[in-house]
């Protein structure tokens, strides 16, 4: 027997104007483009179509049906237990990065191979790069400490024609190195872009994720499961996000003139204050806190720049026209 049919609002009101992804899931429209999702779909116990997001296969394919249909990506595969990142929420990091740099630009959003995006982390699946090549044309560089996840994303640009020769993948031999190494020499980004590790410890992580499936789930479970996945490397760091955000700041002053904006998600609340101060202790001439949501959750985007404004200016009217 179905229980009351839950109500939905008509959009995710939470999510960027822009972002593709505010409307629920149209499992039918996904599954023609994408049909192998169709053995994961399953109608629910209020009537919905849905898939279940505990089965980590089922999350990796309702991905993949994302990435068809949305953004024309036709190869997309990751190494088994590598993160599944949740697409809208990336979508929300790089429209909102978008409008940012609009913002110094007239409120026009720079468009175009010429603007080009450093992600810290790229991972596996590539998926900043996926969204920001055809949402707004930029062209980007992926750094990783991981080998197998840059052979993985490297796999995917090759394979699409939107990514081919527009996305470069560098290996970060040290761990401690953030920006380091992952800049060249005289290369210039118009932004940086990264999802830092969120726990200090694998304990940590595995805790973290039992709490968020208590939560989704509504009941208690004793084992974590990660259904989107995710390498020791991708969801900890010595120090966690706070020391991992802390270190990103203070090695970016050595690449001040590099970059345009440095930017990084910020998943904790509590580490806003840290980072706050280590922007103090720096020559950071401007730093600006974006707030993104996504259903339940809230998370922010810290921007930070060491160029002021008559040098933001020169930098847009000499790279961006």
């Amino acid at each position: 027997m179905l229980s009351t049919k839950k109500e939905h609002p008509q959009e995710k009101i939470k999510l960027h104007a822009r972002n593709r992804h505010r409307a629920r899931y149209d499992f039918e429209q996904l599954t023609a483009t994408c049909p192998a999702l169709r053995p994961f779909v399953k109608t629910n116990d209020y009537g919905d179509e849905s898939i279940d997001f505990f089965n980590a296969e089922a999350v990796k394919m309702l991905n993949k049906a994302l990435l068809q249909h949305f953004y024309d990506i036709q190869f997309w595969e990751i190494p088994p237990h590598y993160l599944c990142s949740p697409i809208p929420g990336r979508a929300d990091y790089i429209h909102h990065i978008a409008e940012h740099l609009g913002s110094i630009n007239n409120g026009r959003i720079p468009m175009g191979a010429a603007i080009k995006c450093l992600d810290i982390g790229v991972g596996s699946n590539c998926v900043y790069p996926i969204i920001g090549r055809k949402e707004y044309g930029w062209s980007f560089v992926g750094s990783d400490i991981d080998t197998i996840a840059l052979e993985s994303a490297a796999k995917i640009a090759e394979n699409n024609p939107i990514l081919k020769g527009k996305v470069e993948f560098r290996l970060q031999e040290n761990p401690k190195d953030i920006l380091l190494n992952s800049i060249k020499t005289g290369e210039r980004f118009d932004v940086t872009i990264c999802n830092p590790p969120f726990h200090a410890s694998q304990e940590e992580a595995q805790a973290g994720n039992l709490r968020k499936l208590n939560n989704l789930k509504g009941k208690k479970l004793t084992k974590p499961s990660l259904n989107f996945g995710g390498t020791n490397t991708e969801l900890w760091c010595d120090g966690g996000e706070q020391k991992f955000i802390h270190d990103m700041i203070v090695q970016s002053e050595q690449f001040a003139k590099s970059c345009l904006w440095f930017s990084t998600i910020v998943s904790k609340e509590s580490t806003l204050d840290s980072a706050y101060q280590t922007l103090r202790s720096t020559d950071v001439y401007d730093a600006k806190m974006i707030p993104m949501g996504q259903g339940n959750k809230k998370s922010r985007i810290l921007t930070w720049t060491f160029l002021d404004e008559a040098q933001q200016k020169t930098w847009t009217e000499m790279k961006w026209k």
